[in-house]
């Protein structure tokens, strides 16, 4: 699969767990200072959310049409983690890093607008 301008090739995948009662309050905070502006610069953004028993893990991909234009939106290393300034107030743990993968195959509607 060869890169080409405005198709995903790469999918940047961040995950971060919080209190089931601050999940409401989290998904909103991360979708205004987080979501926005990936929403801005990369080609696609999915928020997920899975709430089970006590905690709330969220996953946010980020589509992006090669390494360089995650490097040109994180000002650096795209595998680096940028934590939000109120990250350390609602997740359980920071994560430590996000997972960089090279998309090898996509078929059908993998998106759903939920805003």
């Amino acid at each position: 699969m060869t890169e080409r301008a405005g198709k995903p090739m790469i999918a940047r995948i961040w995950r971060g767990r919080t209190r089931r009662e601050r999940a409401d309050e989290y998904e909103a905070y991360n979708y205004e200072v987080g979501v926005k502006p990936l929403i801005e610069k990369a080609l696609g953004v999915q928020c997920l959310r899975e709430d089970r028993g006590d905690e709330s893990e969220f996953v946010t991909i980020s589509y992006w049409e090669s390494i360089e234009a995650m490097s040109r939106f994180t000002g650096g290393d795209p595998t680096k983690i940028h934590h939000l300034d109120r990250d350390a107030e609602f997740l359980i743990a920071l994560p430590e890093r996000v997972q960089v993968l090279r998309i090898r195959a996509s078929h059908g509607n993998t998106g759903a607008d939920g805003r």
